[in-house]
């Protein structure tokens, strides 16, 4: 059985992102990223900074439990990028035996055969701030996978910090018009401590950012959110 590299499992909290916002859930936080985005608020996952703990799904899922007790059904597996761990498709399996439902959030740029099984997927490319490149060949395939996976829910997510980013995920939208799209206001402080500053901050940037979609057309059938987690606890880990 191969092991995963384990930042953090904490919770039950919410999920603030994405189409599952507002899900009670458990964490899983895995080490390791693919990618370096310019304002990546995890960047603690592949830096160097923390150190991850190897562990096997069952040590993974006896630790949701004495952290969570019984108070979940859902659990979300979050990165860096889980996409680059095999090990997780045992966790999966662990989980579902346990009538416990999963989500996972990756850019697409790895495929995976484990996320078949995920109940939800969000697919989070990156946009031009984040000065990585989209390899749309990866990104077509894993729309393709998805779209046929029965009864399982899949979406897409882009966090937007500018104009430009707005324009790509434009793009984005016209490619792939059949999957459901989320734009999400992106953390542009993640050095601010006071929850309530922050919160103000991102509440004016959520104003610009459904400011900038309201008038026009291509966003008729896209849902707008804030990252409800910063606005309850601002840059805290862990929550």
């Amino acid at each position: 059985m191969k092991k995963i590299p384990v930042l953090e499992i904490f919770g039950p909290t919410i999920q603030g992102e994405g189409m599952v916002i507002g899900q009670k859930t458990m964490f899983v936080r895995t080490g390791g990223c693919d990618y370096r985005c310019s304002w990546c608020d995890s960047a603690f996952t592949w830096d160097g900074s923390q150190k991850a703990a190897v562990m096997d799904a069952a040590s993974i899922v006896e630790k949701l439990y004495e952290k969570g007790t019984n108070l979940f059904s859902h659990v979300t597996i979050s990165g860096g990028n889980p996409a680059i761990h095999p090990g997780i498709h045992s966790l999966i399996e662990e989980l579902r035996n346990q009538g416990i439902q999963t989500a996972v959030e990756t850019q697409g740029s790895i495929w995976a055969e484990w996320m078949i099984d995920i109940d939800e997927v969000t697919i989070s490319p990156k946009p031009p701030s984040s000065l990585m490149k989209t390899d749309w060949e990866k990104l077509d395939y894993y729309i393709n996978r998805l779209e046929r996976r029965p009864n399982k829910a899949f979406s897409l997510k882009i966090v937007i910090f500018n104009k430009e980013d707005l324009e790509y995920a434009a793009e984005v939208h016209t490619r792939y018009p059949n999957a459901p799209m989320f734009l999400q206001v992106g953390n542009d402080d993640l050095t601010e401590k006071e929850a309530g500053m922050l919160r103000d901050h991102l509440l004016e940037r959520y104003e610009w950012l459904i400011s900038e979609t309201m008038d026009d057309a291509r966003w008729n059938d896209v849902k707008i959110l804030p990252q409800l987690h910063t606005l309850l606890w601002g840059n805290k880990q862990g929550v």
